[in-house]
């Protein structure tokens, strides 16, 4: 008899695992969405049409090894997505969405415990650091006007209810914008106080509002915040005046880790007031579009922006010009924009490429209104100025599909130019 004996690892169940070299590879290769994987397998994944969504064993033990590859080169386009099936992933527990976008990247992951879970032992020399992106639980709207300037704050829930008003913190001001940041933390910035400021408001993970903080750069009003990337976000346009018509600028301002918002710096694009933003994809990025140019002149065009923080220039956009509407994430990695002045109820879906749809028929009423993500995976649209020149406190939920449901009355106070955004990792 002739033949070469490989080394194997007894496993704490005494069956007998096998070396990298032993692996027991899928003759198939894997083109759906999702995938159960199995111990001691190894798969070719081709997104070359859709996202695969792999799920990993519920019960691994010690040892338990998996290995994927890019069958296509096409993670890129389509990325992986790994459910780690209530386990820890390199020491990160289920909450967090892991995410392979490197286009012919392979993936060898090992099981080592319950404190660091899955570890992946190699993810090809090339590839980038897998992208983990927190999903909010939880979201906070705050400000506004009705008409006086407001300063109150109203928290939702992880099934998207809106408790009552919480007594402000800071100075009462309107059209501010709010942005997610540190994976759980918010912080709302700028806004207009009789005239543009330029106070800053951090939001701690429990959802409370901190006193005002002085910020770096100019001033300004009517603008719009955005994650990107990790942890990070950014303000951008706006008016330096006290009228939306007048003094726009396209200036943007980084916002860390730690919400320390950083200087001016030279944007990109038209400048103008009042765009939505959304993340979208799975690496980071982010998207603006519509808004409103000096003379009234309301736009669709689209600006994405990179999972660096770099905003690209001008594309002429979808849908029904618009300002003053709302955009929120839903599902894992696809955006909706929707309502606005110019007595809009539309939506918009963005696609994980940041490809805008055409105009769908709107739930709801015609309205300005506010959007942001809670519940992990959905959205909620709130708040605004209905075309009936109502102050509202109307909400419509957004379903981890993109469905807009029908609104329903609010809590808190009527308003108009509040913002929102999410906060919490924890339900």
């Amino acid at each position: 008899m002739s033949g070469t004996v490989t080394s194997n690892v007894f496993k704490a169940s005494g069956v007998i695992a096998a070396t990298p070299g032993g692996l027991d590879w899928s003759s198939a290769v894997i083109t759906g969405s999702t995938l159960s994987a199995e111990t001691g397998r190894g798969y070719f994944i081709n997104t070359t049409s859709n996202i695969c969504t792999i799920t990993l064993p519920a019960s691994p033990e010690i040892g338990d090894q998996i290995v994927f590859a890019d069958y296509a080169r096409t993670w890129a386009t389509y990325n992986v997505i790994i459910d780690s099936n209530g386990n820890n992933f390199q020491g990160e527990d289920d909450t967090y969405i892991v995410d392979y976008s490197t286009a012919g990247q392979s993936l060898n992951i090992v099981y080592s415990d319950a404190t660091k879970g899955w570890i992946p032992v190699s993810d090809d020399a090339v590839a980038d650091v897998p992208v983990y992106r927190t999903a909010s639980q939880r979201a906070i709207f705050a400000f506004g006007s009705s008409p006086s300037k407001l300063n109150v704050s109203n928290l939702v829930n992880s099934s998207g209810v809106i408790a009552s008003d919480t007594t402000g913190v800071g100075t009462a001001r309107s059209n501010l914008a709010a942005v997610n940041y540190g994976t759980d933390k918010a912080i709302f910035g700028f806004g207009n106080d009789g005239s543009a400021t330029g106070v800053t408001n951090l939001v701690n993970n429990s959802g409370v509002v901190a006193t005002d903080t002085s910020a770096v750069g100019t001033p300004r009003s009517f603008l719009t915040g955005v994650a990107f990337g990790v942890d990070l976000g950014l303000f951008a346009y706006g008016t330096t005046s006290n009228n939306q018509a007048n003094s726009n600028v396209n200036t943007r301002n980084l916002i860390n880790n730690s919400g320390v918002v950083a200087s001016d710096a030279t944007g990109a694009g038209t400048a103008r007031v009042m765009p939505g933003a959304t993340r979208y994809g799975s690496s980071g990025q982010a998207i603006f579009a519509f808004g409103k140019y000096p003379s009234n002149v309301r736009a669709n065009m689209r600006n994405l922006v990179s999972n660096t923080g770099v905003i690209a220039s001008d594309v002429t956009g979808a849908g029904t010009v618009r300002d003053d509407g709302g955009a929120t994430t839903y599902g894992v990695d696809t955006a909706v924009f929707a309502y606005g002045n110019n007595s809009i109820n539309q939506s918009n879906l963005v696609s994980n490429t940041g490809v805008i749809a055409s105009d769908r028929s709107g739930v709801g009423e015609d309205r300005s209104a506010r959007g942001t993500n809670f519940g992990g995976d959905k959205g909620i649209f709130a708040f605004g100025y209905g075309s009936s020149s109502d102050y509202s406190n109307v909400i419509n939920l957004v379903s981890n599909t993109g469905v807009i449901a029908a609104s329903s009355s609010g809590v808190g106070t009527v308003r108009n130019g509040t913002a929102g955004a999410g906060y919490s990792t924890s339900a």
